[in-house]
């Protein structure tokens, strides 16, 4: 008998939910299969089994959360109770199985007493894990509703089941009786006029730390408008002349950047009684998802030109939704770029992430009656709020950096050159 605890796959994890086991109690689990989906609070995650056997049990139900460190599985390998597993059960994978830069990444999993080091094939085994062609996000709410993935034909892309899919399907039996673990997932009812309806374990994680950020940061938030006129005719030059679409984000970002080497102090940590400052500039964009908020990182945009920032921006938000980011791509931002203007926004009062000093909300930009040259013309004027650390940031610098930052949004070139 094995166990199989679960492991830190992240920064700093302490816990994870568990989505779906993928093989059941008293099951026969190959090397390497896939062996049960984990929610984390920045992703969703498929653990292979590191042995072959019986699943004898399971750490914890579905939609039940589990400590890291905690049994995950027990699995019975065949070998003598209390012997420690021998070298060539948990072979390495060959270099011909998987890419270079997996050879020998962190770890994924590990045994108790006498472990043997696992190296790590996530994305291997996410690749190989789907029976049908759903996200485990979309394969939860199926097993939540009751419904047979196996008995629909998904209407997304390559025949992928989506959540509409599963709600269509949902309707067309809703004068059969509801499953049981339907009934188990669904809202507590509170009252005649209420429900209590359980928080995602992401809805939750957002929860905690918007409530400790506004515990611990004294913020101050400062309202402005650019003239978006010239960063409007830029977007549109280059996604005409590159033959892709330049995100209005990606040129938020490129022109931050120099500001942000301007005024290190918005690149930085509290830490403690010091004030870390980033050499490097990791930028978060702010996603909505279906999920919930989202903010993975754009890693050294200062290095980076706008096409190569647009195409990270899309890969990001595309994983966001779809919770296939690693914890690389949702770790480790020095500062923020939120695009409220995306979703109809204007200027609004953004909360400064933990571990930065700063955040910048971008509003949508629309056509306004403004004075130039002493005539009243018509513009496309784009809201801005910047959100910063009062403990670090003085209002003097908040508007120098805003003043630099609203030079570059004005003048494309001035950051494009």
């Amino acid at each position: 008998m094995r166990d199989f605890v679960l492991p830190d796959i992240g920064e700093g994890l302490v816990e994870a939910e568990i989505v779906a086991w993928l093989v059941a109690e008293g099951e026969q689990v190959g090397l390497d299969d896939p062996l049960v989906e984990v929610e984390t609070d920045k992703t969703v995650v498929v653990m292979p089994a590191p042995v072959a056997g019986i699943v004898v049990r399971h750490g914890a139900a579905a939609g039940e959360t589990i400590k890291v460190g905690s049994v995950l599985a027990v699995i019975d390998d065949g070998s003598e109770e209390g012997a420690p597993p021998p070298a060539e059960s948990v072979p390495p994978p060959a270099d011909d199985e998987i890419p270079d830069a997996e050879v020998d990444p962190p770890l994924v999993g590990s045994f108790g007493k006498g472990a043997t080091t696992l190296g790590r094939r996530i994305e291997v085994v996410r690749a190989e894990s789907s029976r049908v062609l759903a996200l485990p996000l979309v394969r939860k709410l199926a097993r939540d509703q009751g419904v047979d993935l196996g008995s629909i034909s998904g209407s997304g892309s390559g025949g992928q089941i989506t959540r509409a899919d599963i709600m269509a399907a949902v309707e067309a039996k809703a004068d059969q009786a509801v499953p049981v673990a339907a009934r188990k997932a669904a809202p507590t009812v509170a009252g005649p006029d209420a429900e209590v309806i359980p928080m995602s374990k992401l809805r939750r994680t957002i929860a905690e730390r918007m409530s400790q950020s506004w515990a611990e940061i004294p913020r101050v938030t400062t309202f402005d408008e650019v003239d978006a006129s010239r960063l409007l005719q830029a977007r549109k030059a280059l996604s005409l002349r590159h033959g892709q679409n330049i995100t209005l984000e990606a040129l938020v970002v490129k022109a931050v950047v120099p500001a942000l080497v301007e005024f290190p102090e918005f690149n930085a940590t509290v830490s403690g009684d010091d004030l870390v400052v980033h050499r490097r500039h990791h930028i978060a964009v702010a996603v909505d998802t279906p999920n919930g908020l989202m903010i993975p990182v754009v890693h050294d945009a200062g290095q980076l030109t706008v096409l190569e920032i647009a195409a990270e921006i899309v890969r990001l938000a595309t994983g966001a939704a779809d919770r296939t980011l690693g914890a690389d791509d949702m770790s480790g931002g020095t500062f923020t770029v939120s695009n409220i203007g995306a979703v109809g926004g204007g200027h609004g009062t953004p909360i400064v992430p933990l571990g930065t000093t700063a955040i910048l909300s971008v509003g949508r930009a629309k056509d306004s009656a403004v004075v130039r040259n002493g005539a009243v013309v018509v513009a496309p004027m784009m809201p801005l709020s910047l959100s910063y650390d009062h403990r670090v940031i003085d209002g003097a610098l908040g508007r120098k950096f805003v003043a630099r930052l609203l030079e570059n949004l004005a003048e494309p070139a001035l950051f494009l050159a």
